[in-house]
């Protein structure tokens, strides 16, 4: 297995194909009227789970459906009656189980199943071998029976009503926590399964005896004492029957596992096995949903390759100088949906820095560069006429601004908290964001530097133009306002290609190596609220600070004085050879390494 977290998710089948059957009218194949209304159901289900799956920031690594092999298990040689009492299934549900194993193959999930134990069985098996390697367990059902394996990593979750079924929810389901709801299921039994129990005790006298007394052998060892008469006789004569009753409702955390857990990782469905699977139970309108999702994730997969590959071409960037230029860069960049951005300024601090242009980039070599704020180069001519015609200042943003601004056009930024700073001076607040630099450190912390040249170099072989072929260096050094156009164009649209690009390499690795909840929740929020720090500043009072400078020194100096005064002679305190004289030479205290 890989070296990611361990995550296992197991499907209660049994709790899907029921649900699927009862929730939706009769369904059946046009083309031989055969029942398929549960398998529909069923297929529906799964695929929003395979969906919602790969959009948790913990995605499960591992997944399978665990089915009933048959009603007989090794609990009917226990007690015969177990689940006597249950009606067949219905008629037009038998041919679909079936149906419903081959299903969940085709999705690309296992489907386990094993003679002689339940379904449930096999989830405690699994359950308990994830637990012990560490891993973490959601078990897909609302089946009260599962609730005694939630614990530490082990949690159910009903995706009917989006509710994750933790030990709180069992405490409010059955009075105690999961390590005692066999005992509380012992006492009360079950009518559905047809579990015994203790006569006329339902779960809250239940939770409250096992809550009482601790245990159910305890309890049926004091039983005696209890005060309440009838309840005392129910516990002295069905004492054996509350015990068998807890042998059938115990799950068996030792049941053999039909596969390995290193079968189970979670693989994508082989997209011709699945569409001819639909397509045979004539499932039409999920066929089409799971074809276009496919075909979805092979154009980004494909995206994702061209970010990584395709050379960059500074030379092929777009200068926008008029308003009909920018108009149509916006449409574009409505259309991409998610873009990147930069900002030129005049100088490096966020909070005084002056707005020299805007770049953005909608696609791996498709960027351009807005300038507004250039301006010939103090005591030089220029080369031609028109040489820095730009879109004023005030048009351009006013341009910009819906865009920077839309929630549904997601911004991307390589350290946005600066380019944030910088737009919230004119007016634009820009949202919602991303963050290549933060990204990377969440990814790779110390491992390297977060700069832009160095993720470029890293992550796509390219490196960027530097900012001294542009501007010079030292002495000679000048305002990116004082840059010409057409370098200033290919330095500028570079970054917000180059951004987007190392966006589309490394946001997918988040989610694959599990760090997407520590960037979406601790590092994404910050850059907005930092760069409103950064505008606000911090007001200081100097008359106080002043006077707080003071009584330091003063107390300083007393400090000084009383560390004299214990020495027995005056040193230097900020000297640490004369500190060190003085309290391992002198006063003797004891250290195993002084430098």
């Amino acid at each position: 297995m890989s070296d990611a977290p361990l995550r296992l998710y197991l499907v209660d089948g049994s709790g899907f194909i029921f649900r699927a059957f009862h929730a939706l009218p009769p369904l059946t194949r046009k083309s031989d009227g055969l029942p398929i209304g549960a398998v529909s159901g069923f297929c529906n289900m799964l695929w929003k789970l395979l969906v919602d799956m790969k959009a948790q920031p913990d995605a499960p690594t591992h997944l399978a459906v665990v089915f009933d092999h048959s009603e007989k298990t090794f609990r009917n040689q226990i007690y015969p009656e177990y689940k006597a009492h249950r009606p067949p299934a219905p008629e037009d549900l038998v041919p679909q189980f079936p149906l419903v194993r081959e299903a969940t193959r085709a999705f690309g999930v296992h489907a386990l199943e094993q003679p002689g134990f339940e379904a449930d069985d096999l989830i405690a098996a699994y359950a308990r071998q994830v637990r012990e390697a560490g891993g973490e367990v959601t078990i897909i059902s609302s089946d009260k029976d599962l609730m005694q394996l939630v614990g530490a990593r082990v949690t159910m979750l009903d995706t009917m009503k989006n509710v994750r079924i933790g030990p709180e929810q069992v405490v409010e389901k059955f009075g105690v926590l999961p390590d005692k709801v066999v005992e509380v299921q012992a006492l009360c039994g079950d009518p559905v399964d047809n579990v015994p129990g203790a006569p006329g005790i339902g779960v809250k006298t239940a939770a409250l005896l096992i809550n009482e007394y601790g245990d159910l052998e305890t309890l049926l060892a004091r039983a005696g004492e209890i005060r309440q008469e009838k309840r005392r006789q129910i516990l002295l004569e069905h004492a054996e029957q509350i015990r068998l009753s807890r042998r059938l409702v115990q799950l068996d955390d030792q049941a053999p596992l039909p596969s390995a857990l290193e079968e189970l990782a979670v693989a994508d469905p082989d997209p011709d096995a699945l569409a001819a699977f639909l397509q045979e139970m004539e499932l039409n309108t999920l066929g089409r949903r799971v074809a276009g999702a496919h075909l979805a994730a092979k154009a980004q997969t494909a995206a994702d390759q061209t970010a990584a590959s395709e050379p960059v071409d500074a030379s092929a960037y777009a200068c926008v100088r008029d308003m009909p230029t920018l108009e149509v860069w916006v449409a574009r960049a409505r259309a991409a949906g998610v873009i990147a951005f930069d900002t030129e300024t005049d100088a490096l601090g966020s909070a005084t820095a002056g707005l020299v242009g805007v770049s953005l980039a909608t696609g791996p070599g498709e960027a351009c560069y807005i300038p507004l704020a250039h301006e010939p180069e103090p005591g030089l001519a220029l080369d031609a006429p028109g040489d820095l015609t730009q879109i004023p200042m005030e048009a351009a943003l006013a341009a910009l601004k819906p865009l920077l601004e839309d929630p549904s056009v997601l911004k991307v930024g390589q350290n946005a908290k600066y380019d944030l700073g910088v737009l919230s001076r004119y007016g634009i607040r820009v949202a919602p964001i991303e963050d290549t630099m933060l990204i990377s450190y969440v990814l790779e912390g110390g491992l390297h530097g977060h700069g832009m040249d160095e993720l470029s170099r890293l992550h796509l072989g390219h490196s960027p133009i530097p900012f001294k072929q542009v501007a010079g260096t030292g002495k000679a050094q000048k305002s990116f306002r004082h840059v010409a156009l057409e370098p200033a164009t290919a330095y500028a649209a570079e970054d917000a290609d180059v951004t987007l690009r190392l966006y589309r390499v490394l946001r997918p690795r988040l989610r694959q190596e599990g760090l997407l909840t520590v960037y979406e929740t601790l590092e994404r929020p910050m850059p907005p609220v930092l760069a409103a720090m950064e505008n606000a500043g911090v007001r200081v009072d100097p008359d106080r600070l002043r006077r707080l400078s003071n009584d330091f020194s003063v107390r300083m100096g007393e400090l000084e004085a009383e560390a004299h005064r214990l020495a027995g002679h005056p040193f230097n305190l900020g000297s640490p050879k004369q500190v060190g004289e003085v309290l391992y030479g002198q006063m003797g205290l004891e250290s195993r390494r002084t430098t």
